[in-house]
This record gives structure tokens, C-alpha cells and sequence, in this order.
């Protein structure tokens, strides 16, 4: 499976959240955001799952950031 980094990032606009926002409510800085959602540091399940209670994205629906 591959991670789907538009999809993570298209998730943010759609709910309004600039960067800094989402960093901000997840307690880092937008420069540590940043480099995750544009897939230059990779991205820990932790962190993914951080990130989707911020983006409110119900558990059925995390297989979106995904693909074959």
C-alpha cells in the first residue's frame, strides 16, 4: 500500500485548516507539518492518526489516504 499525500492535503484545504492551523493543534511546528504533508520526512502511524482526529476523518474512512 502507498500513502496518498494529495490526499492528505486536499483533506486539509477541504476543511479549511491552513498549515499552521493544523500544526498548531497538534502541538508542532508548521515547518514539522510541512515536511510530512509534502512527504520530505516520513510520516509515522502515530502521527497519521494525530493528524485524522485533527481532520475529524472517521475510522472507515482512514483506507482513503491509501492505494494499491
Amino acid at each position: 500500500m502507498k500513502f496518498n499525500l494529495n490526499r492528505l492535503k486536499a483533506e486539509r484545504i477541504a476543511k479549511k485548516y491552513s498549515q499552521q492551523e493544523i500544526a498548531d493543534k497538534l502541538n508542532w511546528s508548521r515547518s514539522v507539518y510541512t515536511k510530512r504533508e509534502n512527504g520530505s520526512v516520513p510520516l509515522g502511524v502515530d502521527e497519521l492518526a494525530d493528524i485524522v482526529t485533527v481532520l475529524e476523518i472517521p475510522e472507515d474512512r482512514i483506507s482513503i489516504f491509501f492505494s494499491l
